[in-house]
């Protein structure tokens, strides 16, 4: 608690006595429950890009005898989904975007599908939920039943914790997921999910895998063939860095001999 009073005595002047409240307790309540929350993104004010048919993009599987393609866009660089409320990726998030093409004539339903993350060690990720992201987040479990204390006396600020989920998480999953579990024919549905990355090595995507399974006609039980989707093939088209080539050494016996001729 002592890191905390001491970050709180930076909301006073420290020219003035600190025995002494400098700023009425209602403002100073709203600064120290803004320190307590965590960093997160700017909110969101753009819009993710539309969605095109599955064989547009870079990492896909098609399956023509049953008129279904699936694609997959992962966003390892917060500037490329800057669209997120909350800083996904830099608490080891992998956002992917899944695109789901139904050419064929009846609707595919996603009910019992299942869209797994499997690391170059076997690793099976399935996609976090909601309450996954608010642990990571927005965790609290350190302070829980704890009080914060304030700069003034008889002032503090209770702590609980519990599974609710913060709006900001709420809101990117109505924006960003899938609309609907059924994608109707001659369309492409898409949505973001999430996979918690942290504790592979680096990096992730190499030799891993997204495996999609269980999608199924509509009424119907028997479920279509499994897709497989190598990251690898997604890692190898992304830009290489350029290196800037440094300018070759002077050699200085040839200035010297330049500027001797200069002089005479």
């Amino acid at each position: 608690m002592y890191v905390v009073k001491r970050s709180m005595r930076f909301l006073f002047d420290p020219s003035e006595d600190h025995n002494q409240p400098s700023m009425n307790p209602p403002r100073a309540l709203v600064l120290a429950a803004l320190l307590a929350l965590p960093l997160a993104a700017p909110a969101a004010d753009k819009k993710m890009p539309p969605a095109k048919p599955a064989s547009e993009y870079t990492l896909f599987e098609a399956h023509p005898n049953e008129k279904v393609t699936v694609a997959a866009e992962p966003c390892d660089k917060p500037e490329n989904c800057a669209f997120f409320r909350n800083a996904y990726i830099q608490h080891g998030f992998l956002p992917v975007r899944v695109f789901i093409t139904n050419d064929g004539d009846k609707p595919l339903t996603l009910d019992d599908v299942r869209i797994q993350f499997i690391s170059e060690n076997k690793d099976i990720l399935p996609a976090a939920l909601p309450e996954d992201l608010q642990r990571r987040l927005y965790n609290r479990k350190s302070a829980q039943g704890r009080r914060m204390p304030l700069p003034f006396p008889g002032a503090s600020i209770p702590i609980t914790s519990g599974e609710q989920v913060d709006k900001k998480i709420t809101q990117d999953d109505q924006d960003f997921s899938f609309p609907s579990t059924t994608v109707a024919p001659h369309t492409t549905a898409s949505g973001y999910l999430f996979y918690d990355i942290r504790d592979l090595d680096d990096p992730a995507m190499r030799h891993a895998t997204l495996f999609l399974k269980e999608i199924r006609w509509q009424g119907e039980k028997k479920q279509l063939f499994d897709f497989n989707l190598p990251f690898d093939k997604w890692l190898a088209a992304q830009p290489k860095p350029v290196k800037k080539t440094p300018p070759p050494p002077k050699d200085e016996d040839t200035t010297k001999d330049t500027k001797d001729a200069d002089k005479q």
